[in-house]
């Protein structure tokens, strides 16, 4: 309940605008304090630490979403991460529910989506562009 005050105390400002200048960075600051006090706030400061494990699975995110159609080998992204390829799954599965490879699929399967809707591209085109090696992968 404190955290969903403050947020609404926050958006009551939009109809105060001569308050927002004063008001809205102590909102702020205290929506930031519920967060991080909340039941996921430990994952919150964990990702701002560069050494987690947290912070360096994320690492390894960040390169399966930059390289998404190239492919990738888990024991890359183990070393990008600087874990053991089980320690590696063990944190990656619990940041994100899933999978290295299977994070990697979901990436490409959006990104085919996208392509498909904006550019009106064949479903054999994009399947190549987005990385699968045959429309029959995709």
């Amino acid at each position: 309940p404190e955290l969903m005050d403050a947020w609404v105390r926050m958006l009551r400002l939009m109809g105060h605008p001569e308050e927002i200048a004063a008001l809205a960075p102590v909102y702020e600051r205290e929506i930031l304090y519920r967060v991080l006090q909340g039941p996921h706030g430990w994952m919150l400061r964990d990702i701002a630490l560069p050494d987690s494990a947290i912070a360096r699975v994320n690492l390894a995110i960040q390169r399966i979403r930059q390289d998404f159609a190239e492919p990738i080998r888990v024991d890359d992204l183990a070393q990008l991460a600087s874990m053991s390829v089980s320690a590696f799954h063990r944190h990656f599965k619990a940041v994100t529910a899933l999978s290295p490879l299977q994070y990697q699929k979901r990436v490409r399967l959006l990104q085919a989506r996208t392509l498909m809707v904006a550019s009106a591209k064949s479903v054999t085109s994009t399947a190549f562009e987005v990385g699968y090696e045959s429309a029959t992968q995709f």
